[in-house]
């Protein structure tokens, strides 16, 4: 009898491990483990850009000259030429070649900037001695100017890109709004009184452009920039000067020559293909 129960148990323990998965069984069974590599976002994105900058210009001009300032005998000192900030306006298209070249043209408007300036002059007075006067000048210069540029950009670090540049292209300088008040004296003691008046005048220019500045990326398609430009504008001038009394012997407008300025702006590049943004990892499943 025990050696029945014995035998008993033996089968019934050998049944139950014939029925017990081995552990090849259990891990078929089991869901399988998913390895695969999390997606990485991709901050840099190639392609075509739209662009616009808004910024404020400061400027100036690096001398005045009118032919009736060419007589024998006139001796003329500048005392003040200068103008006031004004707004810039600029809208472009461009694109972005690779990781650190970026090349687009450029439109923008300049807007009036108010001038002012202050020359002394000494003349012969045709009494036999010397007369002086001083011609104070009032005026409004605005351009269009349309740029061509090309930018290299100097590495990303958190999410901001340093850069320079350089353009070239054209500005359409305008000098409006023309006035010059004289006030002096001859050698006799006698007063001079004379106000001159000059016609608007527009004149297209050779214009280069250079730049330094920083870009953050907000998100793979949208860039805000924020630039220094020094920008060459050329020459300008108004129309000829013309007399209170409507006099105007000679043709003699103001010249403007060597206008330059300093510029700060504030710009957004929108990505016209940017890239979507990456997928979620997957969920990871452990045995």
């Amino acid at each position: 009898k025990e050696y029945g129960m014995r035998s008993f148990r033996v089968g019934a323990l050998g049944g139950a491990a014939a029925f017990m998965p081995t552990p090849a069984a259990r891990a078929a069974d089991l869901p399988p483990i998913i390895q695969q590599a999390i997606p990485v976002a991709d901050d840099f994105a190639s392609g075509w850009y739209l662009r616009g900058d808004i910024g404020v210009s400061s400027q100036r001009v690096g001398r005045l000259f009118n032919v009736l300032n060419t007589q024998p005998g006139v001796v003329v000192q500048t005392v003040d030429k200068g103008f006031d900030s004004a707004g810039i306006f600029g809208l472009g298209i461009g694109y972005q070649w690779n990781s650190w070249l970026r090349l687009d043209v450029t439109g923008e408007y300049r807007s009036k900037a108010n001038f002012h300036g202050l020359d002394i002059v000494t003349f012969p007075d045709g009494l036999g001695g010397t007369g002086i006067i001083t011609d104070d000048y009032h005026a409004s210069k605005h351009e269009w100017v349309f740029l061509a540029n090309a930018y290299l950009d100097l590495g990303t670090w958190w999410s901001v890109t340093p850069f320079v540049g350089a353009g070239v292209g054209a500005a359409y300088n305008t000098i409006s709004h023309f006035r010059d008040t004289a006030i002096g004296f001859r050698s006799d003691g006698s007063p001079i009184q004379s106000v001159a008046f000059a016609n608007p005048s527009s004149k297209w220019n050779f214009a280069w452009a250079l730049y330094a500045g920083l870009g953050y990326t907000v998100t793979p398609g949208l860039t805000v920039e924020l630039a220094y430009r020094f920008i060459h504008l050329g020459d300008a001038r108004s129309g000829d000067l013309i007399a209170f009394d409507g006099t105007n012997n000679v043709d003699n407008p103001m010249h403007f020559r060597g206008l330059e300025s300093h510029d700060v702006k504030l710009g957004m590049r929108w990505m016209l293909d940017a890239p979507p943004p990456p997928p979620p990892p997957p969920l990871v499943t452990k045995g």
